[in-house]
């Protein structure tokens, strides 16, 4: 049934990979993806994928420009190795913060990586938690979009008290989001009122909207740059009488200053998924725990093989 399955990886998240290849029971194709003196990427796929169904595992995280010219070149590769279908895992989608025209002359460059994808011959994206789900109208292809929130959710039923908890959106774009969390964990809901004042995190607490005094405090977000936003955030919970703050994100891209503020800020703990690789200067903090997506993005693989529903993934 999955003889010409065939899973392959560029140099973005290759841990993440293994482990994908392991929970699916297929090894990882044989390719070449390295950079020449000249910084010019290179890409041989040096195994027969002619008619075969294709996965390239390949978060488009730092270093970003790098990552996606190895994701489209593998995908020209694969394409013109006479691949029957290419899937591209894509579990952080660099740019997708920049989804919308904003500003006067700024791009919609989470559009113009789209078009890029299809363009290099890719059939179909499987992406993890986007910024905003408007990103899957700008592909002319497949999406599908798959949650972190069913392994965050299992995660703490198992591991928390979460008895008198609330979760909390950091600002009111993530209100829905964090409403299906507080959903599946029977818990109440409370959103930060937050003014932007920067490009990156340079943000000003408004409001906290909720009841979070003498509670466990949940913050959940899609993703932490900077920590930033998040910590003033704890911070603010702290100050309204919160008994305790965690942090969940799905991408933890911790860049910057992100270690600094997080083992400075009140967060006990920040739990993330390994959609980024952390370097292990970063995997000394002790606040951060990272709960694997591997199964989930095996199970999907094996599900889009044979042209089953995804619908079991997001129970």
């Amino acid at each position: 049934m999955f003889s010409r399955l065939k899973i392959f990886t560029g140099n973005a998240n290759v841990e993440l990979a293994n482990d994908v290849a392991k929970f699916a029971g297929i090894p990882l194709g044989d390719a070449e993806v390295f950079k020449f003196s000249n910084d010019n990427t290179f890409v041989k796929i040096n195994e027969n994928v002619r008619g075969a169904d294709t996965f390239i595992i390949q978060p488009t995280c730092y270093p970003v420009n790098d990552n996606m010219m190895e994701l489209l070149i593998m995908i020209d590769a694969l394409k013109r190795a006479s691949a029957q279908r290419i899937n591209c895992i894509i579990p952080i989608f660099g740019y997708a913060r920049s989804d919308k025209k904003d500003q006067t002359g700024v791009p919609i460059t989470a559009k113009l990586i789209a078009d890029l994808l299809t363009k290099a011959g890719a059939n179909r994206i499987i992406a993890m938690d986007l910024h905003s789900d408007q990103i899957q109208g700008f592909f002319d292809i497949p999406v599908d979009h798959l949650y972190s929130m069913p392994i965050f959710t299992r995660y703490f039923k198992a591991n928390l008290d979460i008895s008198n908890a609330v979760v909390v959106s950091p600002d009111t774009g993530g209100t829905a989001r964090a409403r299906a969390f507080a959903k599946r964990l029977n818990c109440n809901l409370a959103i930060g009122d937050k003014r932007r004042t920067g490009n990156n995190d340079k943000t000003e607490i408004l409001n906290i909207i909720g009841e979070v005094e003498g509670k466990t405090a949940i913050l959940f977000d899609d993703i932490i740059d900077t920590g930033g936003s998040l910590c003033k955030m704890s911070k603010g919970l702290m100050d309204k009488g919160a008994k305790n703050v965690f942090a969940a994100c799905a991408h933890g891209i911790l860049s910057g200053n992100a270690i600094k503020n997080i083992e400075e800020s009140p967060i006990e703990k920040l739990f993330i998924t390994n959609s980024v690789p952390l370097s292990e200067e970063k995997k000394k903090c002790k606040k951060i725990i990272q709960l694997s997506i591997a199964e989930l993005l095996a199970i999907a693989i094996k599900k889009i093989h044979i042209e089953e529903s995804l619908s079991i993934l997001f129970r």
